[in-house]
């Protein structure tokens, strides 16, 4: 089998976007777990933080560098890029701007990179959907819970049924309207359920009911994602990911707990239901 570099480098890179319209979700940190598994697998990644202000995945990647320069390791690294809103008040002006940074940006990784992981803000903006519009796969994590399902649908509270979808299903709707009138592509929109319980309860229950409703209504995968873990917190001042914790000796050297062992396995299975198809070739 050829390496991904090779057997990738006539292609256009491929677009993970991770993306949706709430803050402390899980974003960033499962943008930086996927590039990292990506960059251990081989592949050439690049990364466009369209959070300019926060830089949240741009600043775990610092971390990463500065870590590995301050312990001696060679850890792989992505090609880092930033796109910064427009400073124009006037609103064609400000997304034409955009719009131009934002095809630069992609101009730039193109030829170098075999994927691109961009992470957007937690809010509707211009830049952000673009970047869903581009998508080739669109990560949206949710906590599951029904405050992150309003995200995507309005929900009836007596019987749990959904009534319909919400202001970011219906931006993602038309990014797909968008991407199919461009080039006759579509979007591969994956629901990422972080912090799932590891216990039954009525809740879990009434959320999964409603995912699944949503794979008919709006046309959605729903998938595990990261787990509610103290190591997440613990990674990100150092740059590290847990697919670099057993080359590292685990976290300070200590070695891999048993939990670190059973995190490693989620985000080996979150990469799996991923269904990436370059990564089947």
């Amino acid at each position: 089998m050829p390496t991904p570099s090779k057997q990738h480098q006539t292609a256009r890179p491929y677009l993970i976007v991770l993306g949706n319209e709430k803050g402390g979700c899980g974003k960033s940190t499962t943008a930086m777990h996927i590039v990292v598994s990506l960059l251990i697998e081989g592949y050439r990644v690049g990364t466009i933080d369209l959070d300019a202000r926060q830089q949240s995945l741009t600043r775990y990647i610092e971390n990463r560098s500065a870590y590995a320069k301050e312990n001696g390791l060679d850890l792989p690294m992505p090609d880092v890029r930033i796109v910064s809103k427009s400073e124009s008040r006037i609103i064609d002006e400000a997304e034409a701007d955009e719009k131009t940074r934002f095809e630069q940006t992609y101009i730039e990784l193109d030829g170098k990179v075999d994927v691109i992981v961009i992470d957007c803000p937690g809010s509707d903006t211009f830049l952000s959907r673009l970047a869903h519009t581009a998508a080739d796969t669109l990560v949206t994590p949710v906590n599951d819970s029904f405050v992150d399902l309003d995200l995507l649908a309005h929900v009836d509270p007596a019987s749990h049924t959904v009534i319909g979808p919400s202001l970011y299903a219906e931006m993602v709707w038309k990014a797909r309207q968008r991407r199919s009138m461009a080039d006759g592509s579509s979007i591969d929109w994956v629901v990422l359920r972080n912090r799932v319980g590891a216990l039954h309860a009525k809740n879990k229950e009434r959320v999964e009911s409603v995912l699944k409703a949503l794979t008919k209504r709006i046309g959605i995968r729903y998938i595990s994602g990261l787990g509610e873990r103290v190591i997440y917190r613990e990674l990100f001042l150092r740059g590290l990911t847990l697919m670099d914790l057993k080359d590292a000796g685990g976290l300070d050297g200590k070695g891999m707990t048993l939990s670190n062992v059973a995190a490693r396995q989620e985000l080996r299975a979150l990469m799996e239901a991923l269904n990436l198809p370059f990564r089947k070739a």
